[in-house]
C-alpha cells in the first residue's frame, strides 16, 4: 500500500479529471433539485414520524467527535433535517484557481447535513481537499468568510495542518466591513508570501462563493495585482461565473476604490438563487445566507462617517489587524534604520522639536536654518505601499487610507510607490464658499520606495518629497481632468482627504511670516517651526529641530486622572514610567465635567497670574503624557520669555552672520533666474 498515494475517493465523490463544477452541471439528472427536494421530503418527514411515535431517540454519536457537531435537546434543528443553504444544491462547488493560488468556493457542508444532499451532490472538507488534489493543488488555507459555525468543524481541516480563518461577515443588507478586508488581503498576503517553493491552495468561502467571497477577493486583487475595480471583477467572473452579482457590492467596490466607470455591470442573479417554495421540512425559504440561526458572530463595523463639523480629532481611515501593525511597526524600523523591537514594545520614531529657549537659540547662528509655521493638527507619519497608505500617529498606531501615489517614472517594474515613508500633520482648512476641507500637509521624508534616506540633509529630502512624491500625483490628476484626454477612471476628490508639500523659507522671511503668512491662513497656527538646512533625519527628540509657540500656547501634556477619594492628580513620564506630579494644579472650564477628562492626556498652557496650568483641550490622538525633562525645556521656554519682538530682534541679526547672508544672497539670485 502506497502511504503517500491521496485517499480514494468516497462514493459520494466526483472521479474526474475537470473541474468539480463542469461535472456537476453536466451531470444527466433526470428530475430538478426542487422536485427531488419535495420528493425526498415526504419521505423523510414519514419516517421522522415513525421514529418519534415508537419513542426511539434519536441518536447523535456520530457526531460527538467535537462541538460543532453536538445537537442538543432544545436545538433548533432537533428532530428535523438540517436545513441546507437555500441555492446551495445547484450552486457549482467552487471556480477556477485565480493567481495561481486563490480558489473560490461555496461553504463545504459536514456531514450531519447528509439527510438533506443526495450521494453525489455533496460537497463536504473530504471532497473539498481530494477535489483539489486532483487539480495538482494541496490545501493550505481555508478562510470562512460565513456569518455562522453552523456549517462544519474547522477541526476537519486544522487536524490536517490546513490553515483556518474565520472572518465573520454579514450576508445580508450589508458588505464585509473595512477592516474584515484588511485582514483578509493581509492573511491571504502573508501565506502566499511565506511559499518559496511550492503553493498551496487557498479556499475562500462565505454560504455560495459569490458576492461576499468575490468582495474579498476583488480587494485582493486590486491591492496586489494594481489593476482598477473592472478589471478585477472581470477576473472574478472568468473564474466564478458569473461573478458578484449584488449590485450593492459592485457600487461598493468602486467606491471605496474612488472610481467613476463609464457603465456599471451587474450580472442577473443566477438560477440557482432564485426563490422556491418550502424546504425540506416544509416551512418557507428565506433568501439570505446565513442571519436567522442565532449564532451571529459578525460585528458591524463601526463607520467614521462625517456628518457633523469635522474635527482633528476624528478618527481617520480603517483599522488593521494585530499582527499587521505589528509587520508594519517593524517594516518603519527598518527604514529608520533602527533595531527591531519585541511585539508590543515598538515606539512612535517620528522626531519631535525641543522648545526654543535662550541656550538653543545660539543654534540658529551656528547652523542654517529655514523657517515654516507650526500648524496646530494632528501629526501623522504616513507610509505608502502598493496594497495601501496607512496614517501612523503618535501612539504608532496605523490605519489605512485609500490614497494614489504614482511614480514619477516606472521603478523596478512598479507603477506606484512601494514602502515610501513621509512624516508630516493633518489640518483642517476653511476654504471659502466650500466649507470645512481635509488636507495632509507633507513636510518630510525618511524612505523613498524601500530605501532610507534619512542621512540626506534635509534640503534634498525636501526637494524629493515634492519631485517623486507630490508632483507626480498632481500631474496625473491633470492629465485626468484634461477634458478630452484623460481615461483613468479614478477620481482624486473622493480621496479623503487633500496631499500637499508643507513650505519652509529662509530665516529672513519670519517677519513676513509671522505678520503677513500666519494671520491670513486658513487654518490654526501656534507658531513657528526652525529646520536645520543640513540635518539628517533624527528619531524620536531632535534637540536641533527647534519650535517657538506664541508665550500664551506654551503647552504641556498631562495624564490627568481622578482618585477614588475625587483627588486630582497629574503625571508625566520618567523613564517611561508614570510620575505625580506633586503640587502641580489643572484648571477647567467651569462648565467642564471634569469625569470626562480622567485617564486622558490634557494639553495645558501655563498661566503666569495665577500660578496653575489651564486646560486647553483632550488630547485624543495621544495615550501617554509628556516626559518629565520635555516639561523643563517648556518651563524653561516660558520663564525665558522669547517673545515675537525678541525672536524678530535676533533672527534680524542672525541674518547678517556671513554664513546666512552669502547662502541668502544664492538663493535670491537662483528665484530670480527662475522667473
Amino acid at each position: 500500500m502506497d502511504l503517500n498515494a491521496s485517499p480514494l475517493p468516497e462514493d459520494d465523490e466526483l472521479p474526474t479529471q475537470e473541474p468539480v463544477e463542469d461535472l456537476i452541471l453536466d451531470q444527466p439528472i433526470n428530475e430538478s433539485s426542487v422536485q427531488t427536494l419535495h420528493r425526498e421530503r415526504e419521505e423523510r418527514r414519514r419516517r421522522l414520524k415513525r421514529e418519534n411515535r415508537d419513542e426511539v431517540p434519536r441518536q447523535h454519536a456520530q457526531f460527538a467527535r467535537n462541538d460543532f457537531m453536538i445537537q442538543s435537546k432544545g436545538s433548533r434543528y432537533a428532530g428535523k433535517i438540517r436545513p441546507i443553504p437555500h441555492g446551495w444544491l445547484d450552486c457549482p462547488p467552487f471556480g477556477q484557481c485565480l493567481e495561481g493560488s486563490i480558489v473560490p468556493s461555496k461553504v463545504p457542508l459536514d456531514e450531519t447535513y447528509n439527510d438533506a444532499v443526495i450521494p453525489g451532490r455533496r460537497y463536504s472538507s473530504k471532497q473539498v481537499i481530494n477535489g483539489q488534489r486532483r487539480f495538482g493543488r494541496e490545501l493550505g488555507l481555508v478562510v470562512d468568510l460565513t456569518n455562522t459555525t453552523r456549517y462544519y468543524s474547522p477541526l476537519e481541516y486544522t487536524k490536517l495542518g490546513i490553515k483556518y480563518i474565520k472572518i465573520a461577515c454579514k450576508g445580508r443588507d450589508a458588505v464585509p466591513d473595512n477592516e474584515s478586508v484588511n485582514k483578509f488581503v493581509y492573511e491571504v498576503m502573508q501565506f502566499i508570501g511565506r511559499q518559496k517553493h511550492s503553493r498551496k491552495a487557498v479556499l475562500v468561502h462565505c454560504t455560495h462563493g459569490h458576492n461576499r467571497t468575490g468582495f474579498m477577493i476583488v480587494h485582493y486583487l486590486i491591492r496586489t495585482k494594481l489593476c482598477s475595480v473592472t478589471e478585477a471583477l472581470d477576473l472574478f467572473k472568468v473564474a466564478r461565473p458569473p461573478g458578484i452579482y449584488k449590485r450593492d457590492y459592485i457600487e461598493a467596490l468602486y467606491s471605496f476604490y474612488h472610481e467613476c466607470p463609464e457603465k456599471l455591470v451587474c450580472p442577473p442573479t443566477p438560477d440557482w438563487k432564485r426563490s422556491s417554495d418550502l424546504d425540506l421540512n416544509g416551512e418557507a425559504v428565506q433568501d439570505q445566507d446565513d442571519e436567522e440561526d442565532g449564532d451571529n458572530i459578525g460585528l458591524l463595523h463601526e463607520q467614521h462617517v462625517e456628518n457633523g463639523p469635522i474635527t482633528n480629532d476624528d478618527v481617520l481611515g480603517d483599522a488593521v489587524c494585530y499582527d499587521e501593525q505589528e509587520f508594519l511597526r517593524q517594516k518603519c524600523y527598518s527604514l529608520f534604520e533602527l533595531s527591531p523591537t519585541g511585539k508590543g514594545t515598538s515606539q512612535f520614531p517620528g522626531s519631535h522639536p525641543v522648545s526654543l529657549n535662550r541656550d538653543n537659540l545660539q543654534l540658529l547662528r551656528q547652523r542654517y536654518y529655514y523657517a515654516t509655521w507650526k500648524a496646530d493638527g494632528t501629526r501623522y507619519m504616513m507610509l505608502i505601499a502598493l496594497h495601501g497608505c496607512y496614517l501612523i500617529d503618535r501612539n504608532f498606531c496605523f490605519r489605512r487610507v485609500q490614497l494614489r501615489f504614482p511614480l514619477k517614472v516606472e521603478f523596478e517594474g512598479y507603477l506606484f510607490h512601494h514602502y515610501t515613508l513621509i512624516d508630516g500633520e493633518m489640518i483642517i482648512d476653511a476654504v471659502p464658499d466650500i466649507g470645512l476641507k481635509r488636507r495632509y500637509l507633507a513636510y518630510d521624508l525618511i524612505a523613498l520606495n524601500n530605501q532610507s534616506v534619512i542621512k540626506l540633509p534635509f534640503s534634498e529630502r525636501w526637494k524629493l518629497l515634492e519631485e517623486e512624491v507630490i508632483r507626480p500625483r498632481n500631474n496625473e490628476k491633470k492629465y485626468i481632468d484634461r477634458e478630452g484626454k484623460g481615461n483613468l477612471t479614478y477620481r482624486y476628490e473622493m480621496e479623503p482627504f487633500g496631499v500637499r508639500r508643507k513650505d519652509f523659507w529662509l530665516l529672513s522671511t519670519v517677519g513676513k511670516l509671522l505678520k503677513g503668512f500666519i494671520p491670513s491662513l486658513s487654518h490654526a497656527s501656534d507658531g513657528l517651526i526652525f529646520q536645520g538646512w543640513d540635518d539628517p533625519y533624527v528619531p524620536r527628540t531632535h534637540e536641533g529641530l527647534l519650535k517657538w509657540k506664541y508665550p500664551e500656547m506654551n503647552s504641556v501634556d498631562f495624564l490627568f486622572e481622578i482618585g477614588t477619594d475625587n483627588r486630582q492628580s497629574v503625571f508625566l513620564y520618567e523613564r517611561g514610567k508614570k510620575k505625580l506630579m506633586d503640587g502641580y494644579r489643572v484648571a477647567f472650564k467651569d462648565d467642564d465635567d471634569l469625569q470626562d477628562y480622567s485617564g486622558k492626556i490634557i494639553e495645558c498652557s501655563w498661566d503666569q497670574e495665577s500660578g496653575c496650568w489651564v486646560c486647553m483641550r483632550a488630547r485624543t490622538d495621544k495615550s501617554t503624557p509628556n516626559d518629565i525633562n520635555t516639561c523643563r525645556k517648556v518651563m524653561r521656554s516660558i520663564s525665558d520669555n522669547i517673545t515675537e519682538d525678541v525672536l524678530l530682534n535676533e533672527i534680524s541679526e542672525i541674518v547678517r552672520l556671513p554664513m546666512y547672508a552669502d547662502r541668502i544672497e544664492k538663493a535670491h539670485q537662483l528665484q530670480h533666474r527662475r522667473r
